[in-house]
């Protein structure tokens, strides 16, 4: 029988948040990807974000759920590490969004915030279990 992780991590807000309430987190935030997609221009330059973007940003929610099915800690901080990734590709897509001015800024505020809240989560959450990894002197 396969065991059920858990996990326990800090927000931004220095609040403990569990690995269900991520999972639940990271696929509303695939959902709103993927609404946000359908926001963009039809252009040449909104098509080839809207691909990258749909990519990325469902990538964070099913790559943190294979995290979470990690059978070791040396498995789970590479999982981490891919999910990272993807948080941080994600966060570099939207601000392209606004930078390239394809959507305002209000719109994608919100997604700004949560894709770097996401990938900060991420980034302690690889430290701390790698740092747990080391032997101690």
């Amino acid at each position: 029988m396969r065991r059920r992780n858990n996990f326990r991590f800090q927000n931004a807000d220095w609040k403990t948040v569990d690995s269900v309430e991520l999972k639940a987190r990271t696929k509303t935030f695939a959902l709103r990807i993927i609404k946000l997609v359908g926001a963009l221009p039809k252009s040449v330059e909104g098509r080839a974000i809207a691909s990258q973007r749909v990519h990325c940003g469902t990538s964070v929610a099913a790559n943190y759920r294979a995290t979470c099915r990690a059978r070791s800690k040396v498995e789970f901080i590479a999982k981490i590490g891919v999910v990272l990734e993807e948080a941080d590709e994600s966060l570099l897509w939207l601000e392209l969004i606004v930078d390239a001015k394809l959507l305002s800024p209000k719109r994608v505020e919100p997604l700004l915030r949560e894709a770097g809240e996401l990938v900060a989560i991420m980034a302690a959450s690889r430290k701390s279990a790698a740092s747990n990894l080391k032997p101690a002197i």
